[in-house]
């Protein structure tokens, strides 16, 4: 069964907080073990380690704190909106590992990490024109029955409807998005440096778009899960109406055209944007 949005949030503020805490004890023992001898190299010598170990212990907290009531609170606290690259680079390989300890699975950290990342994206940034978003999908969207090749020029599709392909190509036309298909990180990247967009909306699974949020960081990603209905990778399927969503929010304009897919019980709220472009 999928675990609700709110136990996402709930499993990753507990894991940030078990991290930054670890972390802090950590240092603790830094400083106390070799404090005793220390003083035999020069009388000051504990009390510089002691402030730096203090002064570290201090940041951990403020991050750790500022970024759990972030999230719980849906808004910046304590000068949160300059820790998502903390978040992104450093307490997620953390968490992940602190994880291991309760036997909660990669899977679980991640979704729970995308979760916190789309709504912090969706709270910070602001309304972009068309050509500074791109799409960003994985080749398993492609039906695997399929002898076209996507991944250079997706309008290589010829549209018969058998994968979610042409609804994508629909939504690109319909609001003038970039949108590209990706086989791998690689790939990924250079696209990346060749459209160099404002936004990412990246399709994929969570262990694809955990490591593309790091590796574009500090663009803004919002991840939109895949469907897999036959297992990763193969002929996996994507809700177009979510994604449309997601660009009306995003798009600036985009609320003066009508929508292309009819939208389900359970799309994601967004909050209003703030920031610039």
């Amino acid at each position: 069964m999928e675990r609700s949005e709110p136990s996402r949030k709930r499993l990753f503020i507990g894991l940030l907080c078990g991290t930054g805490l670890a972390v802090c004890a950590v240092l603790a023992f830094v400083w106390a073990v070799p404090s005793i001898g220390l003083a035999n190299i020069h009388p000051l010598a504990p009390w510089v380690l002691g402030l730096v170990c203090a002064a570290a212990i201090v940041l951990v907290l403020w991050a750790t704190l500022g970024l759990a009531a972030s999230v719980a609170l849906g808004r910046p606290f304590l000068g949160s909106d300059h820790l998502r690259g903390v978040m992104v680079r450093v307490f997620l390989p953390l968490m992940t590992i602190f994880a291991r300890l309760f036997h909660i699975s990669k899977s679980r950290v991640r979704a729970s990490f995308i979760k916190v990342n789309n709504e912090i994206v969706a709270a910070r940034a602001g309304r972009y024109d068309a050509g500074q978003v791109l799409v960003l999908l994985p080749h398993c969207l492609q039906s695997s029955r399929c002898a076209r090749r996507l991944t250079y020029d997706i309008n290589n599709c010829k549209r018969c409807g058998e994968c979610p392909v042409d609804g994508l190509l629909s939504l690109s036309e319909a609001y003038g998005v970039h949108i590209a298909i990706a086989t791998g990180g690689t790939i990924a990247r250079r696209i990346v440096v060749q459209k160099r967009p404002k936004l990412i909306v990246a399709v994929a699974c969570e262990r694809d778009l955990t490591s593309g949020i790091q590796d574009t960081y500090p663009i803004p990603v919002y991840g939109v899960l895949n469907d897999r209905p036959n297992g990763p990778c193969l002929d996996t399927q994507v809700a177009l109406p979510h994604l449309e969503a997601a660009l009306r929010f995003f798009l600036a304009g985009a609320e003066e055209k009508p929508p292309l897919f009819e939208a389900f019980p359970g799309l994601p709220r967004f909050a209003p944007a703030g920031g610039s472009r």
